[in-house]
């Protein structure tokens, strides 16, 4: 729906000011042989001439606490906790409070928890170009996560307990990474202390989308306002990872869209490239800053540059390209690409009558953001499945679907480790009951793509680059030609600990049995990822076969999978015969 959010939404108080008050406080930390120097600034409003002095405490997680005065004073943190995205590590947080006093009494107090942590992104020259990683503590990390867009349209039904499910999510699907869209609205305070206790970087545009702007005084003026309140109020989040101009502006005025004069394009060089930047290195001079996503780095210099920078990637979904497209591509950073599918179904019923519940009716059309994209569904479905029988079926393989394709490209992109660094899904969430990319439906459903991601965000994840139909040509018409079967698996480490793993692998019959079975020992060294010999596969049945594979440590498993050497709908599936019952919180499973 059509909502524009107009008027006051959000608390307001009355706040009474006796002699002066703290209008910001902000942080720097260098970080040196085992220390950590804190400088705090704090800026005063003053209304009176009364002397008026600064007090400083920083109280670590295990109670001790350090202390100093002064508006501009530092603090050494000896033996520092460092804060760690999910998977790296802790999330440590140390209490930041400075009290304003005039004769023994408290005017007022600024109060926040900060995580001892450095953070950038990693920018350097190598062989694949330029890289783009997020840099913590040192460490270049693999960014694996999603975008998140407003939870409602009704911006005032979100709260701290919705965010924290639907963030603790995100986070059981091992993410590490949320890219907050510049197309919504900045996110509640708590929304961001939620990401620093469970290590989630967030990746912060400013809240410009797909559109321009004529930049008059008052406009500048604006949104100046804004973006000093917002940099002031959230810099000192341990989860800050980046500051990030706009969404696909760039690319698209490069290409003349939106964009009726010269001067509009102007105005977008002075907005990202000058204002905002101008006021980080006044209010945030320590982050990092990007002018836009996509980007190559500004300035239209090819914003979607594969050797440098971030992209959107969308040929496979908006392009109609097949899930294999995904593997011609290696890119640095892909901070946007997306699959749709339905809600589930109980989801559906709540916004439909019996007689609604078709994909192609005006109620479930009007339930769908992009246009036609019903119809797109079915396009993808009818390359992979056999044609549902009933909309149960029809959801159910739509999000199979969906989970298959983002797999196809988050797996690619994690045995490239090192040329690409990140891996963002478009989307985690919605905004109201809706056939859309999300993982997680409005009412807090997992679809299958976040059972999925849970498997290919693991941070020790085995994966197979196969051959087969799908990678050659999957038009029957041309069969019969020598299709080429072959297997080639990886082990992805993205952890700070080398890791001996036992890799094992089988080819079976549709029925599960064995046909051979290998294994071997695989030394996969911290932050990396190992490939195994290509195997070919010349006897493979092609429609009756498949391969399974696992990587295991000390008789536990850690990761698994299966291939398979043609689309599903021509595999010959047998019934495995299991029934499933409910017995109380547990679902078992039985032949």
């Amino acid at each position: 729906p059509r909502l524009p959010d107009a008027g006051i939404w959000r608390n307001i108080s009355i706040i009474s000011i006796e002699k002066a008050r703290i209008q910001d406080v902000r942080v720097d930390q260098f970080h040196k042989d085992g220390t950590v120097r804190l400088r705090i600034h704090t800026n005063l409003n003053r209304y009176t001439d009364d002397e008026v002095w600064v007090n400083v405490s920083v109280t670590a997680p295990d109670g001790s606490v350090l202390t100093a005065s002064g508006t501009d004073c530092e603090l050494i943190v000896q033996n520092p906790q460092l804060w760690w995205p999910a998977g790296f590590g802790g999330q440590p947080l140390y209490q930041l409070s400075v009290s304003l006093c005039a004769k023994g009494k408290e005017l007022d107090v600024w109060s926040r928890r900060i995580g001892l942590r450095t953070m950038t992104v990693s920018r350097r020259k190598d062989q694949w170009g330029e890289s783009f990683s997020h840099c913590v503590n040192g460490v270049d990390i693999f960014a694996m996560g999603a975008d998140y867009i407003p939870e409602d349209n009704l911006l005032p039904r979100v709260n701290p307990e919705r965010t924290r499910r639907l963030l603790e999510d995100a986070k059981a699907a091992n993410m590490n990474c949320i890219r907050v869209w510049g197309g919504g609205y900045y996110p509640d305070d708590f929304f961001y202390d939620i990401c620093d206790e469970l290590g989630l970087l967030v990746w912060q545009d400013f809240m410009f989308a797909c559109a321009v702007y004529n930049l008059t005084d008052a406009f500048e003026e604006n949104i100046t306002a804004e973006f000093v309140d917002n940099v002031r109020r959230l810099r000192h989040h341990a989860s800050l990872a980046l500051w990030c101009g706009n969404n696909e502006m760039e690319q698209f005025v490069a290409q003349g869209e939106w964009v009726t004069s010269m001067r509009q394009k102007a105005d977008y060089i002075k907005m990202y490239e000058y204002i905002i930047p101008k006021v980080l290195k006044a209010e945030d001079p320590q982050a990092f800053y990007w002018p836009a996503s996509p980007s190559s780095g500004g300035s239209f210099d090819d914003p979607q540059d594969p050797t440098r920078g971030d992209v959107h990637y969308w040929m496979v979904w908006h392009g109609l390209l097949p899930f294999t497209d995904y593997r011609n591509h290696q890119f640095r950073y892909v901070s946007e690409f997306g699959f749709q599918s339905f809600p589930c179904m109980e989801t559906i019923e709540s916004f439909t009558a019996p007689e609604d519940r078709n994909v192609f009716s005006y109620v479930m059309e009007k339930h769908q953001r992009n246009a036609s994209a019903n119809g797109r569904i079915l396009f993808y479905l009818s390359q992979m499945y056999l044609y549902p029988r009933s909309l149960e079926l029809l959801v159910y393989a739509s999000q199979l679907l969906q989970a298959q394709a983002m797999q196809y490209g988050v797996e690619h992109w994690r045995r490239h480790r090192g040329c690409c660094m990140g891996a963002v899904v478009w989307q985690l969430n919605d905004c109201w009951p809706v056939a859309s990319w999300s993982s997680i439906d409005y009412y807090g459903r997992w679809k299958a793509l976040h059972y999925y991601e849970k498997r290919c965000f693991a941070p020790i994840l085995i994966s197979c680059e196969e051959e087969g139909i799908l990678t050659q040509d999957p038009n029957p018409n041309a069969q019969p030609y020598v299709v080429r079967k072959s297997i080639r698996l990886n082990v992805a480490n993205e952890t700070r600990r080398d890791v001996a793993v036992t890799v094992r692998w089988a080819l079976r019959r549709a029925d599960g049995r064995i046909k051979w079975e290998r294994e071997q020992a695989v030394r996969v060294p911290a932050l990396s990822a190992v490939w195994l010999d290509p195997e070919e596969l010349p006897d493979a049945d092609l429609y009756g076969d498949y391969v399974s594979y696992e990587c295991f440590q000390d008789d536990a498993v850690l990761s698994q999978g299966t291939v398979i050497f043609c689309p599903h709908k021509q595999f010959h599936y047998q019934d495995p015969q299991l029934s499933v019952r409910v017995e109380g919180d547990e679902v078992v499973l039985f032949r």
